[in-house]
């Protein structure tokens, strides 16, 4: 990820030009120009080998205006404050499209978790808790798994907030194991809601599933989920990606058996081969000739170089921030239509949102029940993102800002600014 490039700085880009698309003044929205609270603290952990490393943690808040603040927390090298500003912002946006009663939040503590013991990593996830632990609770920020964290952090989470409660406190984290408050289906959610996504579109502009080839950058938790669920939808996927390789097969990659492969080898997809298949290099996977480019991996990845050379159709964003907002203005002026990341990749926060409701209910929806009203709140998030592409002549990503936009901005309006 290029250092040049500042996330934040593209988020302001863009809303500041849907509060124009919108006709608000610059008084109506400048409150949602910054975060309300940036909190850095510094993480000291006893390392297995007796000496003491100190982190840099962040968790940035960025609106409450229409709910506690709900994100996720990310453990990686290469983090810092406005790329955590950026994300926080983009949860707040994403909430607010698939209108659920929340802002935005992220956090990230700056490490490599790749070389770091269960322990270091349960020392390190419990000290940046007990930091952060002042603006945290399930009725002010709820945080959830990212890049690099999974359910058995959050449970570590949920279990050190709970200690200094005195009680358990389930919904002070979402994406939590089954056993202490998790929800069925959010192992899948994000890369699920990723699916949805793609059928939406292909319905919106008539194509025909079956003839539709896809290549997916990343083969984590959202994008190996999203290949697989498109698969079983009857979609070709010719080529996957992570950090190992990347594979191309034009007759079709088989997902079920790349999957398995990946979640059983430390190398990941390197080594795993089919008939037909060649190892390519990430640009080559973001410059196929494919019908839909699924970026799943780290953001900027698309960027001024790959949107002149992507000879994709229609690109779907299932990481946060994907494409810089350079590059995001060649692809627009290719025609090229990109479903952003606040519409597409949002199943996460949904699902995340029903574990919340379940943990307050003390009560256990089933899987089907969730997955179906997960597709019903995709569906009428993607209907009224495209219905503002169409009235208003602008991008679907304008587009999904503009709503998200409007329902923050009015949310700030009605509450009117303390004291």
């Amino acid at each position: 990820m290029s250092k040049k490039y500042n996330p934040y700085q593209s988020m302001l880009n863009v809303l500041d030009k849907a509060a124009e698309k919108l006709g608000l003044t610059y008084d109506d929205y400048v409150c949602l120009r910054s975060p309300e609270r940036e909190l850095t603290v510094s993480v000291p952990v006893v390392m297995d080998d007796g000496h003491t490393e100190v982190f840099t943690g962040y968790r940035i808040q960025h609106s409450s205006s229409r709910g506690p603040c709900k994100g996720g927390i990310r453990y990686h090298h290469d983090v810092d404050l406005d790329e955590v500003k950026a994300l926080a912002a983009w949860m707040t946006w994403k909430c607010a499209v698939v209108n659920i009663p929340y802002g935005g939040a992220k956090g990230a503590i700056k490490c490599d978790p790749t070389t770091m013991s269960e322990g270091e990593l349960k020392r390190l996830t419990r000290r940046y808790t007990a930091m952060i632990l002042p603006i945290l609770g399930p009725e002010k920020d709820i945080p959830a798994p990212d890049v690099n964290t999974n359910a058995q952090v959050m449970a570590w989470i949920m279990d050190t907030y709970s200690m200094f409660k005195g009680y358990a406190v389930p919904g002070v984290v979402t994406g939590k194991p089954l056993e202490i408050g998790g929800s069925l289906g959010r192992a899948e959610a994000t890369g699920r809601g990723v699916m949805f996504t793609v059928l939406n579109l292909v319905e919106k502009m008539g194509l025909d599933k079956s003839k539709l080839r896809i290549a997916v950058q990343g083969f984590g938790k959202v994008g190996s989920v999203s290949a697989k669920l498109l698969n079983e939808e009857g979609f070709k996927i010719i080529a996957i990606s992570d950090v190992s390789c990347g594979l191309y097969n034009e007759k079709g990659i088989d997902i079920n058996k790349a999957k398995e492969y990946a979640d059983n080898n430390k190398n990941l997809l390197k080594g795993y081969h089919e008939e037909g298949m060649k190892e390519i290099t990430n640009e080559e996977l973001l410059t196929l000739d494919v019908d839909i480019l699924i970026p799943a991996a780290l953001q900027n990845q698309i960027t001024v170089d790959i949107a002149k050379k992507t000879q994709a159709k229609i690109i779907v964003e299932a990481a946060n921030g994907p494409t810089t907002s350079d590059a995001d203005e060649i692809l627009e002026k290719r025609n090229i239509p990109t479903v952003p990341d606040i519409l597409a990749n949002t199943g996460g926060v949904v699902v995340s949102y029903f574990e919340w409701v379940q943990n307050a209910q003390f009560f256990m929806w089933d899987e089907k029940y969730i997955n179906i009203s997960l597709n019903k709140i995709m569906k009428k998030a993607f209907d009224e993102v495209w219905q503002v592409h169409l009235d208003k002549k602008v991008t679907l990503r304008m587009a999904a800002y503009i709503v998200a936009l409007d329902r923050v901005a009015s949310a700030k309006k009605i509450r009117g600014i303390f004291p």
